[in-house]
């Protein structure tokens, strides 16, 4: 299928560029792998990143921008990624992170790319689950900032994914909010015998 990667703001990506041209951001990051990456080190495939605040029966909160990320390619690999938020001024580097969601987030596009459909890929949070899924966006005409959960759109949760829910298995929204919700629904409290 092919994706259609909304573009990042400039800015964003300038910020980016900066932090990874700077010794000190880059020696002080908590990256190991991309402080001893051999090479020139290049932000790549960047994606809008969604937080989705709330999960009810009777449905969930529009999703909200928090931020881009990038996938950052040393060699024929990537080895870390850079965040940036929007703040007063304009979009800024927050940070370079590496771990388990960089090659999640790999795999999930790689097999996205096989699907039939077009998509916008961005990253959706569900900060109340610690969960992140790669969100495949219907609508390929939004500019990645804007639009919300379309029952057909795709949920693919980034390993590690909470428990009971499958990393790299596709979801229509439709079928997986449901599951996110029953996750978040409080047991009932045994009474105890009096």
């Amino acid at each position: 299928m092919p994706l259609h990667v909304p573009p990042a703001p400039a800015p964003a990506l300038r910020s980016v560029l900066a932090a990874l041209g700077s010794p000190t951001a880059v020696s002080e990051a908590r990256t190991p792998s991309l402080r001893t990456a051999q090479g020139p080190a290049s932000p790549e495939l960047p994606l809008p990143v969604h937080v989705l605040d709330h999960i009810t029966p009777q449905g969930t909160s529009p999703t909200r921008l928090a931020g881009w990320r990038f996938l950052i390619r040393c060699a024929e690999r990537s080895v870390a990624a850079a965040d940036t938020i929007l703040t007063p001024d304009g979009w800024a580097f927050s940070h370079f992170f590496e771990g388990p969601y960089i090659s999640s987030t790999e795999r999930a596009l790689r097999h996205a790319e096989a699907m039939p459909m077009p998509c916008q890929p961005r990253l959706l949070s569900v900060p109340e689950l610690y969960m992140l899924t790669l969100w495949l966006h219907r609508d390929c005409t939004d500019d990645g900032a804007e639009g919300s959960l379309a029952a057909t759109d795709l949920l693919v949760p980034l390993a590690p994914a909470p428990p009971g829910i499958a990393a790299h298995r596709p979801h229509r929204v439709a079928e997986l909010l449901p599951m996110l919700n029953h996750r978040l629904t409080p047991a009932p409290l045994l009474s105890s015998p009096a």
